[in-house]
Order: structure tokens, then C-alpha cells, then sequence
């Protein structure tokens, strides 16, 4: 058994030394970890990068960061436990993707009817967070560095492009757990994959195409395997996306946690900005590579959005039967939203 241990830390070791890159360690007293699936060219690795540089400068040089970018460290579905037992101090969690355990958080994240912008999708986020407890329940072992909205997701086709409701039937499509039911009733068949599997999917036939923002056209180069763009508006919804292990969070002074904490805000809007230059880069590599752009109908995108919101409420009581009390999630999402921009959580009475 010994040797077995060993042996795996010796390969594990191994494959960070692979993926690490960015020393500026030397005379660091904290060298924190940082891992994440995505290459360091990408929106979010930027976006980090902005937030490391800050932290680094603050603290005067006393914290440090050995990311590893794009690398086999963290795996979508495992990433907050993976962070829990310290295989990275800090990491890209996604609890959307986890397969249990983040049953409101994944489910909350299709609440968000009628949402138009990152930042309201971040700051309803926090609304509810702070207004419901099952939120930190279910994050437990972690501190939350960074909360995370998006552009907001359209319908990316290999061949054959959504022009109607009624196009939906009988299509393939991977999509985010909080739009499946939607989908289902207007007869698709929606699969949910990591993001990172999809170009092989389209590229394969095996799935007609891929609820996205326009922002993968080009990260994730999705305009060589897909022909059609249809501008759909799927509401989304914020999540946690960037955490450290409680325990690591833990031996840190306190003055440090504060700069690290403190940046969070830097984290957000770093985000938030990128991700919209991605999109409006993505929707014109698209235009430059041939893609066709599509509008689709003003009446049905609102018979679309009744759609959405009705099966968000299916969703939300769905989990009552593991004991999660959701509908009073859905509603006050609705609610704050209905107060409209900018978001004011005690404007809402939560």
C-alpha cells in the first residue's frame, strides 16, 4: 500500500510539474496553488490573472501563486471536493457540474428568468446566498472567492439552425443542467458534458449542436465544427466559481485573508469584462469564418421565456423530495428581479 502511495504521489507530483507555469515565488511567505481546466490565454485565466496580480501587490510580495493552467489537476465534476481535500489551494469549482451535493445551488441557477447582464446575474446570486443557508451548507470546506455569471447562452447548430420553437424538436443538443426540461418539452433530446467535450461531439455527429454564448465560437473554436448561430436569450444564472480550501483559508493571517477577500469585487468585474470582449470576438470570428447568423422570433422567445420559467418552478419543487425547500429560492430570484437594475437585495425585503 505504502509503495501504491507512493507511487501515485510521485505521478501526481509529476503532472503538476507538467502544467505548472508563472513562478514568482522567491521570497513568498504563502505559495498558493491555483488550478483550472483552461488554458491561460483564456477569458477566465485572464480574468484570474487580473485578480492574482492584485493580490500579489497588496500583500507586498508575502503571497504567491503556482497556477496550472489547462492542466489534468481538477476535473469538472469532482473540482469542489478535489479543493475540499487540497489537491489545489484554490481552483475553478463548478458546482453546476457536480453530480451531488449542490442540489439548490445547481438548480437556482435556472431561476433567473429575465436576466440581461453578468453583473445582475452576480449580484441576484448574492441576494439569495445571503438570504438562504442551504447556499453555505452546501459549500462547506470552502470559502467562496469569486461568484460568476455569463453572456448569456444562445443555440450553436452543426447543420441545421433554429428558426422557430418548433425547430427544437427531435434536436441533440448538450445543455446546461437548467435548461434540460425546457428543451425536453419542445422535444429535444438535451445531454449534459463538460463544456471541454463538445467540439468533438459536434465535430462526431454525436450531438447536433450546443446551448452557448457566442463567446465559444472562438475559445473554444466551435466555428469549425458548427455552421449556425441563432440568438436565442437562455437566462442564466450566477454561481460560485473560484474557491480555496477552507483549511488552507484557515492558516493564512488575518490581514491577508482581507486582501484576498478584499479582491473578490477585482475577481468579478475582471470577468465580467472579458467575457463580453469574448463574445462580441466570438460573434465576429464567426462572421469572418462563414458562419450564418440567425434572429429568432420576438414571440417566441417570450412563449420561450414562460417556458423557462415554468420549468424552473418543476425544478425547484422537484428537490423537495430530498429535502431542499426551492420554490422560496425561485421566487425571490423572480422577485429581485422584477425590482429590475440595479439589483438591491433589501430593496426586495429578503
Amino acid at each position: 500500500m505504502r509503495i501504491k502511495l507512493f507511487f501515485f504521489t510521485v505521478v501526481f507530483l509529476g503532472i503538476l510539474a507538467g502544467c505548472s507555469s508563472d513562478d514568482n515565488s522567491a521570497d513568498a511567505e504563502y505559495i498558493l496553488t491555483y488550478a483550472t481546466p483552461y488554458p491561460s490565454s483564456h477569458p477566465f485565466s485572464l480574468a484570474d490573472q487580473e485578480w492574482m496580480n492584485a493580490v500579489i501587490e497588496q500583500s507586498q510580495g508575502r503571497i504567491a501563486f503556482k497556477p496550472y493552467w489547462g492542466g489534468p489537476v481538477l476535473n469538472s465534476d469532482m473540482s469542489m471536493l478535489e479543493i475540499r481535500h487540497g489537491l489545489a489551494d484554490i481552483g475553478l469549482i463548478s458546482p453546476i457540474y457536480v453530480k451531488g451535493g449542490t442540489h439548490l445551488i445547481r438548480a437556482q441557477a435556472g431561476f433567473y428568468g429575465g436576466v440581461r447582464s453578468i453583473e445582475d446575474q452576480v449580484s441576484v446570486y448574492n441576494c439569495l446566498a445571503k438570504a438562504f443557508p442551504q447556499f453555505e451548507h452546501e459549500l462547506e470546506g470552502l470559502v467562496v472567492l469569486a461568484v460568476q455569471g455569463g453572456n448569456l447562452p444562445a443555440i450553436i447548430t452543426k447543420d441545421k439552425p433554429i428558426n422557430s420553437l418548433e425547430d427544437f424538436s427531435g434536436m441533440r443538443l448538450r445543455a446546461p443542467a437548467e435548461t434540460v426540461e425546457v428543451l425536453r418539452q419542445l422535444g429535444a433530446d438535451p445531454v449534459n458534458m463538460p463544456m471541454g467535450e463538445v467540439y468533438s461531439a459536434l465535430a462526431k455527429g454525436v450531438i447536433d449542436g450546443v446551448v452557448a454564448p457566442g463567446d465559444t465560437i472562438y475559445s473554444l473554436r466551435f466555428s469549425e465544427v458548427a455552421n449556425h448561430f441563432t440568438n436565442i436569450q437562455f437566462s442564466r444564472g450566477g454561481y460560485p466559481a473560484r474557491a480555496m480550501s477552507e483549511k488552507t483559508w484557515n492558516n493564512l493571517p488575518s490581514e491577508l485573508q482581507e486582501i484576498i477577500i478584499g479582491n473578490r469585487d477585482t475577481w468579478e468585474e475582471a470577468l465580467s469584462r472579458l467575457l463580453k470582449i469574448a463574445e462580441t470576438r466570438g460573434l465576429e470570428f464567426g462572421q469572418e469564418n462563414g458562419m450564418q447568423f440567425h434572429d429568432f422570433p420576438y414571440q417566441d422567445q417570450l412563449e420561450f421565456d414562460q417556458l423557462y420559467n415554468s420549468a424552473a418552478l418543476q425544478q425547484a419543487l422537484s428537490i423537495a423530495d430530498i429535502g431542499i425547500d426551492a420554490e422560496p429560492v425561485f421566487r425571490a430570484a423572480q422577485k429581485i428581479l422584477a425590482a429590475g437594475s440595479p439589483i438591491n437585495c433589501e430593496q426586495s425585503a429578503l
